[in-house]
């Protein structure tokens, strides 16, 4: 019950009532990042629940490797996670290497360092510039894609694919560098790193974008590990996880010897903050911007780290190692191995029975459970804010839908 004073000044009693209402966000909607549908309960502006919906994108990815041969999947971990297929193929062929107790060489690591960390910037070279679309900003999903695009003219040299690469294989890789790749890449970095200066201009320090992001979808680091969620995601809210790190030894074994620091805010500091902008007075810790922030200082210690595997592979004399045939009988047994995304972590489970061909194969999705804490924080906050939400957890459908 409400009251108003007329002109007359006379109290006026009316009832405000407002009606709940179901809203559908996608499956097409601009801002879903993909064949997601959002299903949201508002009250007026207010969200008093969401619900995600998926299988738009199901292609029965984990029953077709079970019809396949371990190599001849390689591809199809290209379509999970297609904007970091050079990861996706890493996951598989350290699983099965894993299996077959397997060692590529070291010239062999020191590639796929090379090559994953490349695909690790442009993978959140997407996520920046497309959150910049979410939010009604269109400049950063322009600068992003500029300098995104020289980094699959570098895959596109090495492989011949732009998108979906299959180039990291059970064994190793499936061609050497070609000649003159390694200056190429470097003439990139050494263009690239004053670029990361313009990115935190255009959103990291934008007022309207701090407006839209800080204290928005607070992700508390006890609902992250409640959830599953990993990466950016988790790391966002303080929890410092990172498998390059912590992960097992077959996958730490390619960073043995790198120097890097965990993008992760400790005591209140970032690795190597007095370098970077400052944390807004507005954010807190596990809100969007962190998020966002955690994969602008990602992008900078990957470049850190390409830099050191170009060192190290310029350094190795022995050969790079032919991919396995892998038509034969795989031993029995059944083996499961996560390695740190984009994303996420993301893990890959074989079983075979003795045969060429698995048993089970089974992925597990970094974006899934990521994804699955969006209805949490989304519980409360306006309509607006909802993409800068979904956003914030960069998710892709074709990791989800598999």
């Amino acid at each position: 019950m409400s009251q108003i004073l007329d002109d007359d000044q006379r109290i006026i009693e009316f009832d405000v009532r407002t009606d709940e209402m179901l809203v559908n966000m996608g499956p097409q909607h601009p801002s879903t990042h993909g064949v997601l549908r959002l299903v949201l309960r508002t009250d007026g502006e207010i969200v008093s629940e969401m619900e995600p919906h998926i299988g738009y994108l199901h292609r029965c990815a984990e029953k077709i490797g079970e019809n396949l041969t371990a190599r001849q999947w390689i591809p199809y971990t290209d379509r999970m996670d297609y904007l970091a297929a050079m990861n996706m193929n890493l996951g598989w062929s350290l699983a099965v290497e894993k299996l077959l107790r397997y060692q590529v060489s070291e010239k062999a690591k020191h590639l796929r360092v090379l090559i994953v960390e490349l695909n690790r910037i442009a993978s959140h070279l997407v996520g920046m510039g497309a959150y910049g679309l979410d939010l009604g900003t269109f400049s950063p999903f322009l600068y992003a894609f500029r300098e995104r695009e020289k980094i699959l003219d570098l895959f596109e040299e090495v492989c011949g694919a732009r998108l979906t690469y299959s180039y990291i294989t059970v064994g190793g890789m499936t061609a050497d560098l070609p000649p003159g790749w390694l200056q190429r890449c470097e003439a990139f970095l050494d263009q690239f790193e004053p670029i990361i200066q313009e990115y935190h201009a255009l959103l990291t320090t934008n007022a309207i974008f701090v407006k839209r992001t800080a204290k928005i979808g607070v992700l508390s680091p006890e609902m992250a590990i409640d959830y599953g969620c990993t990466g950016p995601v988790l790391r966002g809210s303080g929890v410092d996880i990172d498998l390059r790190r912590d992960g097992e030894s077959i996958y730490t074994a390619m960073y043995d010897g790198y120097a890097f620091e965990v993008a992760v805010m400790k005591n209140g500091h970032y690795p190597r903050d007095h370098e970077y902008p400052a944390v807004p007075r507005d954010a807190i810790l596990g809100d969007c911007w962190h998020r966002f922030f955690v994969r602008m200082l990602e992008v900078v210690q990957s470049m850190d780290l390409i830099r050191q595997s170009i060192d190290r592979y310029s350094q190795c004399k022995g050969a790079l190692g032919e991919p396995l045939k892998l038509a034969e009988k795989l031993p029995a047994g059944d083996t499961y191995l996560e390695t740190e995304c984009p994303k996420g972590q993301m893990g890959f489970y074989l079983v075979t029975d003795g045969t060429s061909i698995p048993w089970r194969v089974r992925a597990r999705s970094s974006s899934f459970s990521n994804l699955a804490v969006s209805p949490e924080l989304c519980r409360g906050c306006l309509i607006a804010d909802v993409p800068a939400i979904v956003g914030s957890l960069d998710v892709v459908m074709g990791e989800i839908d598999r």
